[in-house]
């Protein structure tokens, strides 16, 4: 008993970071962030690809039009749907396949903006544009499913995975906040034009976080991208409702591909929230005779 109790596995951790009470939460949190510093180790990857993805995609904005860096940035759907099926050894129909692609096509349309002239002439490297926007796709597939991966791999909470990842972010948000802006941080302070609207939007994007954390773990990446353009249509819907914005012809058939996307991918298929080594023989015959 003694051996089986030093290398017990997390899972009561789980009820302990989830549902337990806070005293064995704190137990929780000493022996998985700081008694655990692989572990720790390991959820500062996806922080360092979702800084790089950040910094690359303000590199292909800055050297690309507009509309090039929308239609190109929504590569990342189909990007992460590939490193779902690379990396968690999973498998997609071609309905599914499809639907993905159309689900990126919708998204393009729906965030679509006329191009509008300006007399500012901006310099612009259009190759080094593609090149970061090249990075950023594959930095945003690789980054979700990775943290796809681990929560579905361990039995550790899912809060304790968050700790996990939010304290290496903010380590390497800190680290280049100082780097770009060390000298007007420390001369105003870091909490320098935080108002209460600031803290409000702190706090939604928190809470987002969140959200999106607890759909990998329950559902996978694919259903956050469709999540994800299903709030995009909502927002907007908002928008109208609230600030009279107006509908265009882009939008609505925007919206439209997103919705028949979001039923098509919904459809009766094989389970693909769960990690699956490999298929089975069965399951590979009843896919044949469908």
């Amino acid at each position: 008993m003694g051996p089986r109790l030093s290398t017990v596995s997390p899972r009561g951790l789980v009820a302990a970071g989830e549902t337990g009470s806070l005293a064995r939460l704190i137990t929780s949190l000493k022996e998985n962030v700081l008694g655990s510093p692989k572990e720790l180790l390991k959820l500062s990857v996806p922080s360092l690809v979702y800084a790089l993805q950040n910094n690359m995609a303000f590199v292909a904005l800055s050297n690309l039009d507009a509309a090039v860096y929308q239609v190109t940035y929504q590569l990342k759907i189909p990007c992460t749907a590939l490193c779902t099926v690379l990396m968690l050894s999973r498998s997609l129909s071609k309905l599914q396949w499809f639907s993905v692609f159309m689900l990126c096509g919708g998204v393009t349309l729906v965030q679509w903006k006329p191009a509008q002239a300006t007399k500012v002439q901006v310099e612009q490297n259009p190759w080094l544009g593609f090149g970061a926007i090249a990075v950023a796709v594959l930095c945003s597939g690789f980054a979700g499913v990775y943290f796809e991966k681990v929560l579905k791999s361990s039995d550790t909470s899912l809060w304790v995975r968050n700790i996990q990842l939010y304290l290496s972010g903010i380590v390497v948000t800190l680290f280049g906040v100082y780097m770009s802006e060390g000298a007007q941080v420390l001369e105003k302070g870091f909490f320098y034009g935080y108002t209460y609207c600031v803290w409000f939007v702190i706090f939604l994007a928190s809470v987002g976080g969140l959200y999106t954390s607890v759909v990998v773990k329950y559902t996978d990446n694919i259903m956050k991208g469709f999540s994800a353009a299903a709030a995009i249509v909502l927002s907007t819907v908002a928008s109208v409702i609230l600030f009279g914005l107006q509908i265009t012809v882009t939008f609505s058939l925007g919206a439209l591909l997103v919705c028949i996307s979001i039923y098509l991918y919904g459809l009766p298929r094989q389970d693909t929230t769960k990690i699956q080594p490999s298929e089975t023989k069965s399951s590979k015959e009843r896919l044949v005779t469908v």
